[in-house]
């Protein structure tokens, strides 16, 4: 019984502390007043929200989330200085661009959602397009001389993670 109010008054706890702390971050300050409003727009949001959430998503190992959050950020400011060394010394002519197709195993809406903006996030390649039945993804890499490669790192470095964190 109180399970049930607490998923009614809270139906999403995880987004309601994500937009209270946000709020705290955005105003940069820590104060009463800060803390009970950040707390009405974290009740709010969710609340009007919730209907356009059928299935929540279950993230199943929140640790591997933050693991692949970090990961992400490292390869964010790798992929920064290879693409900085691309355009400063290579020439267009040595410059090899490739579109790749990157089959899913990931059925997660979120997981897809998540992959597609990782690799656009990541400087160098771009998810362009997803199939009509979310089986591949098409992706434009900068520059790779073994397209084979760069789908396989894609499924094992973040394909695979987001299928431990999200099933």
């Amino acid at each position: 019984m109180l399970k049930a109010i607490l998923n009614r008054i809270i139906p999403h706890p995880q987004l309601t502390g994500f937009l209270l702390l946000t709020w705290l971050l955005l105003v940069n300050s820590i104060s009463t007043g800060n803390v009970l409003l950040g707390l009405i727009i974290g009740l709010l949001i969710p609340g009007i929200t919730q209907p356009f959430w059928p299935d929540r998503p279950k993230i199943a190992r929140p640790l591997k989330a933050v693991e692949y959050v970090l990961l992400v950020l490292w390869d964010i400011c790798v992929a920064n200085v290879t693409v900085a060394r691309i355009i400063l010394f290579k020439s267009n002519a040595n410059t090899h661009s490739h579109w790749i197709v990157v089959p899913l195993e990931v059925r997660s809406p979120e997981a897809i959602t998540i992959l597609a903006g990782t690799i656009t996030m990541t400087p160098g390649t771009v998810t362009s397009m997803l199939a009509a039945d979310a089986s591949h993804l098409l992706v434009h890499c900068l520059h790779t001389d073994d397209p084979d490669a760069v789908r396989d790192e894609i499924k094992h470095r973040y394909e695979r993670r987001l299928k431990e964190i999200f099933e």
